[in-house]
């Protein structure tokens, strides 16, 4: 329980105000539901903020929209993170979402008959819980061989990366060769340090995404990753795994970008430790003074006292519907229902769906009236 014992009664909880909870959140407050969005960061936004500097969206500001609020930007232009950000929070200002910072939860469990989310204040009691707490997970991976790099090389995952100053001087193994990898990597081959970038890059997207070309493809593959590439169709099905196991393609930055920055594109997977060195699996040692593991993130639910994981750890779900725990959906997840999912306009489908299905199968609770721009947005 709680450390103050503080309980309070609400229809629906809401866990995470990334892009994801605040569009479910949106769609709550149209339906009149009375709900609370809870994030453990202080500020809406803080879960972009706390990126690398540098960090630009990888789509363009005209699908990075979310619903009934408009990206306030070129439609061609690619935000940065701190422009996503502030436009997080004023979207939660605009539409008066009752969001409160600085509610980290703790446990989700079941007590007769209804959801208990538990934070470090307050015991939530409450008929529907939607876990919004991030794509691929928000617990950093880093594999276990790691703690046996020498003590004087710096070690950073990419979450905790900002900016080559970071770096002590020499070289640099950056390790991940999805697209936050070939980022990373390149800023530092840029900034002068010998960066060798370990892993099998997973294709790369074969344009300039910010010339003029893209202009006329890109909505093309918007309209691929929203009704082609989603579980309606065997192609999308097949690429759902391969999405959630595997990095992305290279999108910004491409192999001759690398290249041309100095980086060494080394396919090995780096797999272990010799003499506090890193280790790539063809036995090759690297004399490094730097290590950067863009090795992405887990999925932990192990805080949902509930059996709603398979083997794999993602959630038992469809469509974030979670079939044996009626009441307990998911949003924003990888691939959720579309490569679609996992883009900031991906958000809001997503999200009216699951908001769709509580409220055809809500517990019989009369809405509560709703003030504020939230209700009539």
């Amino acid at each position: 329980m709680n450390a103050t014992g503080r309980t309070e009664h609400i229809e629906t909880v809401v866990i995470g105000a990334g892009q994801a909870g605040l569009s479910t959140g949106y769609h709550l407050a149209r339906r009149g539901r009375p709900f609370v969005v809870l994030d453990s960061n202080a500020r809406v936004g803080d879960n972009w903020r706390c990126h690398w500097d540098s960090l630009r969206l990888f789509s363009p500001a005209k699908v990075a929209s979310l619903p009934g609020m408009r990206f306030p930007a070129p439609p061609m232009s690619f935000p940065t993170k701190d422009e996503m950000a502030d436009f997080l929070e004023s979207y939660a200002e605009t539409f008066a979402l009752p969001v409160r910072g600085g509610e980290r939860v703790a446990r989700l469990r079941r007590e007769d008959g209804r959801y208990v989310v538990e934070t470090d204040t307050t015991a939530y009691v409450c008929e529907h819980v939607v876990v919004a707490s991030g794509s691929f997970g928000r617990t950093p991976y880093v594999p276990g061989f790691a703690a046996g790099l020498d003590p004087r090389i710096t070690q950073l995952h990419s979450s905790a990366y900002k900016n080559p100053d970071q770096l002590r001087p020499g070289g640099v193994l950056v390790v991940g060769a999805s697209h936050s990898g070939g980022d990373i990597a390149y800023e530092a081959g840029n900034a002068g340090h010998p960066t060798v970038l370990s892993g099998q890059i997973h294709g790369e997207i074969p344009m300039d995404i910010e010339g003029r070309p893209a202009h006329a493809i890109f909505p093309v593959l918007w309209f691929l990753a929203q009704h082609v590439l989603n579980l309606r169709t065997p192609l999308g099905r097949k690429l759902r795994p391969e999405v959630r196991a595997h990095g992305g393609p290279l999108i910004r930055i491409k192999r001759d970008d690398l290249t041309g920055a100095g980086v060494e594109l080394a396919a090995e997977r780096t797999v272990g430790v010799r003499e506090g060195m890193p280790v790539l699996d063809g036995g090759r040692v690297l004399d490094v003074a730097n290590v950067v593991w863009c090795t992405g993130f887990r999925q932990d639910f192990s805080w949902i006292d509930l059996p709603v994981t398979g083997e794999d750890g993602w959630p038992l779900e469809h469509r974030g519907v979670v079939p044996t725990a009626p009441g307990l959906y998911f949003v924003g997840l990888a691939f959720q229902y579309a490569f679609a999912s996992m883009l900031i306009g991906g958000a809001g489908r997503d999200a009216e769906y699951v908001v769709n299905h509580l409220v055809k199968h809500r517990a019989r609770t009369p809405a509560r009236p709703r003030t504020g721009a939230g209700a009539t947005a």
